[in-house]
């Protein structure tokens, strides 16, 4: 049988626990602009291209999520200059969770999320 499921993501989830700081957070890093006056539980839409969104999800008002971040990413943000993130994230004052790593044709380092979560920056 053939699936039907096609071999393509629509959209990535991350649970958060304070949608706004959130919302601040990820849009800064990708150099989006942003209203924290527009943001409102349960979920906010971050567009990261034509076919691929990122859902930052908070959860219903009243309700709590166990948020215990991976010491892993599950996904990265694409760079052409490694060198030039890793210090525009400094300049953030974001937390670096790894060094950069550099290999023959790819390098990368990760940052923590205000919840932990582990992102990659990655050329390649």
């Amino acid at each position: 049988m053939k699936s039907p499921i096609q071999n393509k993501v629509n959209t990535i989830f991350i649970h958060v626990s304070d949608l706004k700081r959130s919302v601040k957070w990820y849009s800064v890093l990708l150099g989006q602009n942003y209203d924290l006056d527009t943001v409102a539980r349960p979920v906010y839409n971050l567009q990261v291209n034509q076919t691929l969104g990122i859902t930052l999800d908070a959860g219903p008002e009243g309700g709590k999520k166990n948020l215990g971040g991976l010491d892993y990413p599950l996904f990265n943000f694409h760079t052409d200059d490694i060198d030039q993130s890793y210090e525009y994230v400094k300049q953030l004052d974001y937390e670096i969770a790894s060094e950069i790593v550099r290999f023959d044709d790819f390098a990368f380092f990760t940052v923590r999320d205000p919840d932990g979560n582990v992102i990659m920056i990655c050329t390649g």
